[in-house]
């Protein structure tokens, strides 16, 4: 009788079988994005919506690894509007950074590679698509209409560079209007003063160790805005901080985005901070969007069953309880999702339909959308009503 291998189990053969096929395709991805000298026709698109600053337009971000491809953001479709800041919160491993590492091309190549869809990105006269953007020209993206606020300030940062150094480079590699170094530094130290730092020409000649870490995330966001960018990406910003910081740098962000009309594309697991900030919300879960509308549908009226549970799983002041609610079950294994809803198993508000395949989106509203077959029955009888 044959012996019963392990699940998840892959035998030398199988796991070189894969390791070929996935060279196969991520060489091929590798020479499209590598290429030189590509004519502008070949990535420029048309914004959907002009009001929009990018468009994420079913978008699939996979890792080729060699025990199978995981299918990290699978199949997303959301709008960040101009001047406006969009939430997306879910879970760790559900997707939020490799989402913004994708608008970004900073995903870690050649593993991580977008497969499919369109990120649409409004440059103001004409529209980038993203995915078909080639890497020489991405440098001139980056900084100058993208920006990314890390969450881990003291890893981000050089440590062997002084803090004035670090930021000089930024404006030297953007430097369109041809600043002498002088006034390179005199805009650093501006953009220290901007972030709320009093003693700006001091912490320019700072190493990162010399400084806290509410500071060294005001250098991040210094960093972040010299180049004043169309979008900001602030990936879970102030999660290394304690909470009387966290509130000043969150205070800051909303202030320095009106004062530069950019759009915030904001990735937490804070949904205290999501009603704070955003005036949309993504709620992504398994690489998918479950749910999405403005602030106000999604918590006074959330529809999604995991919605409901991060929710339910958040502590509410001047409310005492024996202990917190959390989600049951676990995320299913990323490199063999199920056909049907991918929350089924841990959804404890489960309905008939919940056998079929993937549901599709339902809409609540003009902006309240969401994935599940109960809201889908909910919706079909309050119709028929």
């Amino acid at each position: 009788m044959a012996k019963k291998q392990a699940e998840g189990y892959l035998s030398a053969k199988e796991s070189r079988r894969i390791a070929r096929e996935n060279r196969r395709i991520t060489d091929r991805l590798e020479q499209q994005r590598k290429r030189k000298n590509v004519p502008e026709t070949e990535y420029l698109t048309q914004m959907h919506n002009p009001a929009n600053a990018v468009e994420f337009d079913n978008l699939h971000t996979c890792f080729f690894t060699d025990a199978g491809v995981v299918r990290s953001v699978d199949g997303i479709s959301f709008e960040v509007p101009i001047g406006k800041t969009v939430g997306v919160v879910g879970e760790s491993g559900c997707g939020k950074s490799v989402t913004s590492l994708s608008l970004m091309q900073l995903l870690q190549r050649p593993q991580g590679q977008i497969v499919e869809g369109e990120i649409r990105l409004n440059l103001g006269n004409k529209a980038y698509d993203i995915v078909k953007v080639p890497a020489e020209k991405m440098q001139a993206l980056r900084g100058n209409y993208i920006s990314m606020i890390f969450q881990e300030p003291m890893t981000a940062l050089n440590p062997v560079f002084r803090i004035g150094d670090q930021l000089n480079e930024v404006l030297e590699l953007h430097n369109e209007e041809g600043r002498s170094n002088a006034e390179i530094k005199a805009r650093t130290i501006e953009l220290l003063g901007m972030v709320g730092i009093a003693n700006a020409e001091g912490v320019y000649a700072m190493f990162p160790h010399e400084l806290s870490g509410g500071m060294r995330q005001r250098v991040m966001i210094a960093m972040a805005l010299a180049c004043s960018p169309k979008i900001i990406i602030a990936d879970e910003p102030t999660t290394a901080l304690d909470v009387t910081i966290q509130a000043q740098i969150l205070d800051l962000l909303r202030q320095l985005k009106d004062r530069i009309n950019s759009s915030i594309l904001f990735i937490t697991h804070d949904l205290g901070v999501i009603a704070e900030m955003a005036d949309y919300v993504v709620v992504m879960y398994a690489g998918r969007i479950v749910e999405k509308g403005t602030v106000e549908e999604i918590f006074a009226n959330p529809a999604h069953p995991y919605t409901i549970g991060l929710m339910a799983s958040k502590p509410i002041v001047g409310k005492k309880v024996d202990k917190l609610y959390s989600i049951p079950g676990k995320v299913p294994n990323p490199i063999n999702m199920p056909r049907y809803c991918y929350f089924r198993d841990r959804c404890e508000m489960q309905c008939a339909g919940c056998e079929g395949d993937y549901p599709g989106e339902v809409s609540l509203s003009a902006t309240h959308k969401v994935s599940c077959y109960r809201c889908a029955q909910n919706n079909q009888k309050g119709g028929e009503g």
